[in-house]
């Protein structure tokens, strides 16, 4: 902003902060969390810094105060990687204990066993004889992925132990906050994409198939259970963890769980000097302390009834809403997703937040301006919690929900029904959408899937073995064969198929996503510029506009949709069964910079076969000639308009045989 803005914004700004001060130092009443006011405050002072004409004496800010792998292996658990239910309040807590008070012979539980929650990614190692011999990720919590060679780079893991036999230790792969912040200042020193959070880096370390960048990324192993040999109690298991040379969080506690009082006490306390722990949390682990009790109390769906996980109170902050753009989700519902400068709230980057639907934007009454306070509380996308009217710029009007539908999707139709708070795509069923994401995930342009065709997809979704993409990865070999069109041969080469597609390509994937007005060459350009799905999804407005053929129309699409709850909710399924793309190398490739047209049929080849092998050289491929072409490859038959204005133009041609040569097929 110009100085007159920002002195606008700093009268505003004060004005703010001043009422809070009031408030909480006179009238000992709170308006709103000291997190928000720190926020506000921090963002005075930046601007007081870029202007400093404009500070005054009584501003807020002068009181004084080894070898790379091809793909990982599939391994299938001995003992099922189990996630935890998530519960918010002392009540949840005190109801869960209730629960299963009443489902145990004695009536009581005796004690209560408590751990940090961390932020990682979940890995089981294995040692035999007192050697590390494996190291498998969670995955579906059934079946996870072998990342040994990954992880024996990790310096906290012992390679070897004491006790002899079989030996399962369960952790959490995490990277300290120190080391997370010296990577990403080696990032802005190579002028490289900072990473967005360290959960999200521990895991893309992990998975990395040289183990040698996996080296380099300082990752910590912290363990937090012994499956194998099985102790009487969690503490036991823990001392034993100690003992043989694993590193715990240091936070592992035990409360007779008739003294209440003392657990809720230490977990205040605990929320209160978490922010000084080396590494990220969010919560606290809470578990029956006898295993055999724990055990017999079994599983309920994919979480123990023995064992939950406290979620801290949401962190908040306060930043500015710059867009409002609307994604179509897998259902044609129409989700509002407010882009935000970024901004760190609960030790992550945040840059959008979900608004839900038209009705929730109206009671909010947030537009595109507003400086707003946000907050996470468990959910993958944060939530706007207000809208601070009193920093509202002059003249900004109300969000108009269905003129910004017609802006963005002006092909589509619309539909809000009686009763509901949600528009939706008119005459598109649920079903339908899903058939058509479905058969475009696995066709030829995208992840090209043998066996899904049209008829396949249909017979998959009506048997309700399908209900979402993620869900091809869960499909069993038997239960497809039961179904009318498939035989036991089929089914399994269905299978297989499905399976082969869990590393694709980065833009292939990105294309397989559906992404509105994301077609093959724009995939193509997205993957070379960002080389990682995460790196993608981070991606801000001006930096997906930088890239050759994205405008704004683009660019507000891509936003949309990797800004969707649903969508990204559907990432976080296919990246815990294990299917994600490989990064993109950064290499120089031969044809980079240079633009080709493909025309009439080629013997050798398929043209999308052909336009697949200059991408894959760097070389962007386009369907009509220009001034920009590099050349025409014309195979037999091609088409007159082309062949035309390529001679008009002075565009080489070249026919089948110069291709092979220039593709070196």
């Amino acid at each position: 902003m110009d100085k007159a803005e920002a002195k606008k914004r700093i009268i505003k700004l004060r004005e703010l902060i001043n009422d809070y001060r009031y408030h909480y130092h006179v009238l000992d009443e709170s308006i709103m969390s000291e997190a928000v006011a720190d926020s506000l405050k921090h963002e005075l002072s930046l601007l007081e810094t870029e202007y400093p004409d404009l500070i005054t004496p009584d501003s807020p800010t002068q009181r004084v105060a080894g070898k790379a792998l091809d793909k990982f292996t599939k391994v299938r658990h001995d003992k099922r990687m189990i996630s935890l239910a998530d519960v918010f309040s002392r009540e949840e807590i005190l109801d869960w204990i209730t629960r299963n008070e009443k489902l145990i012979p004695s009536g009581k539980i005796a004690e209560l066993f408590t751990d940090i929650k961390m932020d990682g990614l979940a890995c089981a190692l294995k040692y035999r004889d007192g050697m590390l011999y494996q190291a498998v990720t969670r995955g579906d919590g059934m079946v996870g992925e072998d990342v040994t060679l990954n992880v024996r780079t990790i310096e906290n893991v012992p390679l070897s132990i004491s006790e002899l036999g079989d030996v399962e230790v369960r952790g959490e792969i995490i990277i300290f906050k120190r080391d997370f912040e010296e990577l990403n200042a080696k990032q802005r020193k190579m002028g490289e994409p900072e990473f967005a959070n360290p959960r999200n880096l521990a895991a893309g370390s992990i998975r990395q198939l040289d183990p040698k960048v996996t080296a380099g990324r300082k990752l910590k192993f912290i363990a937090y259970d012994l499956v194998k040999p099985d102790l009487p109690t969690h503490a036991e298991a823990y001392q034993k963890l100690r003992e043989l040379g694993f590193r715990t969080s240091g936070e592992d506690r035990v409360f007779e769980a008739s003294e209440r009082a003392e657990l809720f006490k230490y977990i205040d306390n605990l929320d209160e000097y978490r922010k000084n722990l080396p590494f990220n949390t969010d919560g606290m682990v809470i578990k029956i302390n006898d295993r055999v009790v724990y055990d017999k109390l079994g599983i309920v769906g994919k979480t123990p009834r023995g064992a939950v996980a406290f979620k801290f109170p949401a962190e908040e902050s306060t930043t500015v809403v710059r867009d409002i753009v609307i994604s179509i989700g897998r259902t044609g519902a129409a989700t509002p997703v407010a882009l935000l400068d970024p901004v760190v709230v609960a030790g992550s980057t945040v840059r959008h937040a979900s608004l839900h639907n038209a009705d929730e934007i109206a009671r909010l009454d947030v537009r595109v301006g507003d400086t707003v306070i946000i907050y996470k509380a468990g959910d993958i996308i944060p939530l706007i919690k207000e809208v601070l009217v009193t920093l509202r710029p002059e003249g900004v009007k109300p969000f108009d929900f269905e003129d910004a539908l017609r802006a963005q999707y002006p092909d589509l139709t619309f539909e809000r029904p009686d009763g509901e708070a949600v528009y939706r795509v008119k005459g598109e069923s649920s079903d339908f959408i899903l058939k058509r994401a479905i058969e475009y995930y696995a066709s030829k342009p995208a992840l090209n899937i043998e066996g899904l065709g049209e008829k396949n997809v249909e017979a998959l979704i009506v048997s309700g073995l399908v209900k979402s993409v993620a869900d091809l990865y869960r499909l069993k070999a038997g239960k497809v064969a039961e179904l009318e069109r498939f035989g036991e041969l089929s089914a399994n080469n269905l299978v297989k198929a499905i399976d082969a597609t869990r590393h694709p390509a980065l833009s292939k994937f990105v294309t397989a996503l559906g992404v509105r007005h994301v077609g093959v060459a724009t995939a193509v350009n997205l993957a070379r510029k960002f080389k990682s799905l995460d790196a993608l999804i981070d991606a801000s407005e001006d930096d997906l506009i930088k890239i050759p053929d994205i405008g704004e129309v683009v660019a507000k699409s891509i936003m949309a949709w990797f800004s969707d709850e649903d969508n990204l909710k559907l990432l976080e399924e296919l990246r815990g069964l294990g299917v994600w793309p490989v990064d993109e190398v950064a290499t120089e490739l031969p044809l980079a910079g240079k633009s080709y047209v493909v025309t009439g049929t080629l013997a050798s080849m398929g043209r999308e076969e052909a336009e697949d092998k200059l991408r894959d050289l760097g070389a962007t491929v386009t369907s009509s000639v220009t001034r920009n072409t590099t050349a025409l490859i014309a195979g037999e038959k091609p088409g007159k308009s082309k062949i035309e204005k390529a001679e008009k133009l002075g565009i080489s041609k070249i026919n089948e045989d110069e291709f092979l040569k220039l593709v070196g097929a």
